[in-house]
């Protein structure tokens, strides 16, 4: 097929030569698996031309990047347009329902039935995809797809080869009605392309009551402002209870005519209630010009939506908000140059491109949002939201405490702005509610590690009896754990993963006591913290569940998948979930060489995929990379005085259960701790406590890092002899000393220096 998206010469030159910066657009992933060939019709060309992607000495941090990774397979992310952080996900939907399509898009699909403004990066949870666009020309083409209407969904096919993303840019050609889609965002605003093949007239439309997984309509209202501009809202629920999106849209051209729910309305209408879709037209130009549709949203009105618009400098302007959507994505990377293979290159970048995915932006630009209470408030600070804190505790958030200080400091006082709004710390917020999704209450690791490091302006006294707020509810099986020392299997599902996430999160209350010099409230909750030995069972050498007599479950098969008792896991992945106390975990197994036995048999012991649901994925033995409890598994060998295991272990995982293709995650990114696992493993270090400060040394990918530190230091990774066989670390140095045992603190990073790695290919 030969296409003709963009028109007049001038354009080609201006959008795909490099610009002013030294950028040249990607048409195409960087893997070379898409082109998108141009004709440029107007000039007379006949042949076919696609721009060159840059040379390897040409490249920055962003060309490396390749949104299409975790598109396929368990990784559940979007490829669509965005910048760090951001308020708004424009991103395509294929239109159907299912655990597949939980971000919307699922890159196996050949359809396409909407560009909606917001989505979820690699959740097990299938909600928004708010304020639904789609151009057609001609007849309409209405498919039946999965969960759609039993009308079938206006929708069209696509190819592959005629698609390209990079970071804050989307790109597809409909093949039903030959209109090329580009997509580009700023932090509340995203911005929609459409150009036809030929000069036809071209219509849009905008479903707001397009709803498709956990997410289901509840009341929708469209009203038109001017010849050029509609706005209205979208309410739902679904993972939240209370979701508003109110949007304000702006088009480069007069609206035509329009047709609500496929019937005639008059200029200026207002229009209440489900379902309600509505078609606009646009006259054919004989230029061929694209169309712009520009969109704002807001959690607070629709004239906060319309603010946030008119606040947004050059919302019409399509090219100049992709360029500085990609300088956003260019300062974001620039905090960490590495050197490394093309493969390896393209695996950190893109992980440190998930990793500032989420929290979200979720205050409009004057400060006001929706509050967890319903009320909407205002904040002088950036008010982030979406903290997927069971997953995120583990990794993400000290990443961010590393490499995003001053972001990690606004996103503290977001948590602390939840504890004042709704009376407790978050669970798992989303939209502006509190879900309580997962488990624990860790909010509170999360803000006592970023207190410890001196993140933020955090009032410590504020801190602590928000903390002990949340240890001493009566919920969640807290009143039992306080008693028992453990949640019983009567009272509730996850009652192992319970006490033990329970146990770290105390142990975090206590550090922050400790460091207030409260040493009566830090010893409590220091011996609150070794519940974690209430489940365990000698004889098994397993954590097990307990009635509240204190019996063990009977039937106790440790490879079967037990969700009455373990979270998203069996008892080989949470028998070793005692982050904040590694040393007396293995002297409670029997000590050093027992423990490692039983690591190795981890490792070693197969499982029955069969017996798993589908989000338990990327095993090795029994050991699962594609599920948060298992992190910090790997690094456990250094406690048991093996290091050669970590390394081994670590450089494994990296190796295949990471890749470039679409499918290259092993498991749901869960809103960056996937990817930030990957970051500091390639680094050589890990966060095995997420709250200690310490970081526990592996085996880096890298063969050069260098961390730009908000303080104004660099810390350097220099690895010698590095390559795939090269995976035992001989000899570690920092500043040209050698690093007593396998501990690099937070401080020792913060100072800035030089961190050398020697390799070798034996133990």
């Amino acid at each position: 097929m030969i296409i003709t998206p963009w028109g007049p010469a001038w354009m080609f030159w201006q959008r795909f030569l490099p610009n002013s910066e030294g950028d040249t657009m990607l048409i195409g992933r960087l893997t070379g698996r898409t082109c998108l060939l141009l004709i440029m019709a107007v000039v007379g060309l006949t042949g076919c031309a696609a721009p060159a992607a840059p040379d390897a000495s040409e490249k920055s941090a962003i060309d490396y990047v390749d949104p299409f990774i975790g598109t396929a397979g368990k990784g559940k992310t979007f490829p669509g347009a965005t910048v760090p952080h951001g308020m708004v996900q424009l991103s395509p939907d294929n239109g159907r329902t299912g655990w597949d399509w939980i971000a919307g898009y699922f890159y196996p699909d050949t359809v396409l039935a909407g560009f909606s403004h917001k989505h979820l990066s690699g959740t097990g949870a299938g909600d928004l995809y708010d304020i639904s666009f789609f151009p057609f020309t001609g007849e309409p083409v209405y498919r039946p797809l999965e969960g759609g209407p039993d009308t079938g969904t206006l929708s069209s096919t696509f190819s592959h080869e005629n698609e390209a993303a990079s970071p804050g840019y989307y790109q597809v050609f409909l093949d039903d009605y030959a209109v090329n889609v580009e997509l580009t965002a700023a932090k509340r605003v995203g911005i929609q392309r459409y150009t036809p093949e030929h000069s036809r007239t071209l219509q849009v439309q905008l479903d707001l009551s397009y709803s498709r997984n956990w997410d289901d309509t509840k009341a929708v209202y469209l009203e038109q402002v001017d010849a050029q501009t509609v706005r209205g809202y979208r309410l739902s629920e679904g993972w939240a209870p209370d979701q508003r999106v109110y949007f304000y849209t702006r088009f480069s051209q007069p609206i035509s005519t329009t047709h609500i729910n496929k019937r005639a309305v008059t200029n200026n209408f207002k229009h209440k209630g489900k379902p309600l879709t509505a078609q606009f037209s646009f006259s054919a130009r004989d230029d061929n010009a694209p169309l712009i549709v520009s969109t704002a949203i807001s959690s607070v009105s629709m004239q906060g939506a319309e603010n946030n618009w008119h606040s947004t400098r050059h919302a019409m302007d399509f090219d100049r908000t992709h360029q500085q959507a990609r300088q956003r994505w260019q300062t974001e990377l620039a905090r960490v140059d590495i050197e490394a293979s093309p493969d390896n290159l393209t695996q950190f970048y893109t992980a440190m491109y998930h990793a500032s995915l989420a929290p979200r932006l979720f205050s409009d630009a004057d400060g006001r949002y929706k509050g967890p209470d319903g009320e909407i408030h205002q904040s002088e600070t950036p008010r982030y939201d979406f903290f997927s804190l069971w997953d995120t505790f583990r990794a993400l958030h000290p990443w961010k405490t590393l490499i995003d200080t001053r972001r990690s400091a606004d996103m503290m006082a977001s948590l602390l702005g939840h504890y004042r709004e709704a009376g407790r710390l978050p669970v798992w917020n989303f939209e502006g509610n509190e879900t309580d999704m997962m488990m624990g209450y860790h909010a509170v690791p999360v803000l006592v590690d970023a207190y410890l490091k001196g993140i933020g302006d955090i009032d410590g006294d504020f801190l602590l009896s928000a903390a002990i707020q949340s240890a001493n509810q009566d919920a969640f099986g807290l009143s039992s754990y306080r008693e028992l020392g453990y949640v019983p299997f009567e009272e509730r599902k996850w009652n192992v993963s319970l006490t033990l996430e329970y146990a770290f999160d105390d142990y975090a209350i206590g550090k922050l006591a400790a460091e207030l010099d409260k040493p009566a409230l830090a010893r409590h909750f220091f011996d609150r913290a070794q519940s974690y030995h209430q489940h365990f069972d000698e004889t098994t050498g397993f954590m097990r569940a307990r009635n509240h007599t204190g019996a063990f479950r009977g039937d106790f098969d440790p490879n079967a998948y037990h969700p009455e008792d373990y979270c998203e896991a069996n008892a080989w992945q949470y028998s070793f979930f005692v982050p904040h106390d590694v040393d007396g975990m293995i002297e409670m197994m029997g000590g050093r060489a027992v423990t490692s036995r039983k690591l190795d048999a981890m490792f070693a012991t197969d499982q029955s995929v069969a017996t798993m649901p589908e989000w338990i994925s990327g095993n090795i033995g029994q050991y699962v990379h594609g599920n948060e409890p298992s992190h910090h598994v790997p690094y456990l060998y250094q406690f048991t005085g093996e290091p050669h295991k970590t390394q081994q272990r670590v450089r494994e995982i990296m190796a295949s259960l990471y890749t470039t293709r679409p499918d290259g995650l092993a498991g749901n990114e869960d809103a960056g701790q996937m990817s930030a696992w990957y970051l500091f493993s390639a680094l050589g270090f890990y966060p095995v406590n997420p709250v200690g400060g310490d970081y526990v040394l592996g085996s880096p990918e890298v063969e050069a890092a260098t961390l730009h530190l908000e303080n104004g230091r660099d810390f350097h990774v220099r690895v010698r002899n590095q390559s795939p066989q090269n995976h035992y670390v001989k000899r570690v140095t920092l500043n040209n000393k050698p690093l007593p045992g396998f501990i690099l603190t937070h401080r020792q990073i913060m100072a800035g220096g030089t961190l050398t790695f020697e390799m070798g290919e034996t133990p």
